[in-house]
């Protein structure tokens, strides 16, 4: 069973405390700049691995030490509570 998607004043109440992420494409987003290539690929492990955890994977791509990072509930067809909960949790790796 699809999990509800939120509405957008919901999204954005909530990206209030997700500083740098923002609502596009029925998804939210975010880029991250790291040191180096090292710091940039351990921390896609970790979010690697709290996907693992969560059963909700992240969409991102990387080049050198740059990283972006896209969350969305494809089968709710858009932003849901486990993105949210997804997002806070990779701020706290950054």
């Amino acid at each position: 069973m699809p999990v509800k998607k939120l509405l957008k004043k919901e999204i954005d109440l909530r990206l209030k405390e997700l500083p740098g992420w923002k609502f596009l494409n029925n998804g939210i987003r975010k880029d991250f700049v790291f040191k180096d290539f090292s710091e940039a690929f351990a921390f896609l492990t970790r979010i690697a691995m709290l996907s693992e955890k969560m059963n909700h994977h992240a969409e991102w791509s990387g080049v050198y030490n740059k990283v972006q990072v896209r969350l969305s509930t494809h089968d709710s067809g858009g932003v849901t509570g486990k993105d949210i909960d997804m997002a806070s949790s990779i701020e706290k790796f950054s």
